[in-house]
């Protein structure tokens, strides 16, 4: 019975129980995400609400990336999306007063997640794999748990 709890047996052996060119199983374009929380502060130019001051959110960053497997299954490595956050786009967000650390805009949600797109975006295809075809499909920016704008690939062809 498969759903019985048991020790393994045996560890599975490269080139002994499973063959490399196993390792990639199709040739499907898969999406993977990852995604990061930061703290920041902010306040809205124009506009009467309680937002007009100065305040902070827990922001949460989904990035959705697509392509094709590489020879050992893998889109992308994690630690790769990781990477990028950490040294291209996380040094401008986490615990910084984003109307100064950001380019030149209202630091909406909605102008917050074009600019992650284009940062990631830029980060993914100085990286690119011309086989593996990796391009940056969407990101989510959640303001609050309940609240985000999001952006897509399709959408950011300017009309």
């Amino acid at each position: 019975m498969i759903n019985k709890f048991r020790i393994v047996d045996h560890l599975q052996k490269i080139d002994q129980d499973i063959q490399r060119n196993e390792l990639k199983y199709h040739n499907k374009r898969v999406l993977v995400s990852k995604q990061f929380t930061f703290d920041a502060s902010h306040h809205l130019h124009c506009y009467e609400g309680k937002c007009k001051n100065l305040h902070g959110h827990t922001y949460r960053v989904i990035f959705g990336v697509s392509g094709f497997v590489d020879h050992v299954g893998l889109v992308i490595d994690f630690g790769e999306i990781k990477q990028i956050w950490k040294q291209d786009i996380e040094p401008y967000l986490d615990h910084r007063y984003l109307n100064e650390t950001l380019p030149n805009m209202n630091t909406t949600a909605e102008n917050m997640v074009v600019w992650l797109y284009e940062k990631m975006n830029a980060a993914i295809m100085a990286r690119t794999n011309s086989e593996q075809g990796l391009r940056l499909e969407c990101v989510q920016l959640y303001e609050t748990p309940t609240s985000f704008a999001e952006v897509r690939r399709e959408w950011m062809i300017d009309e």
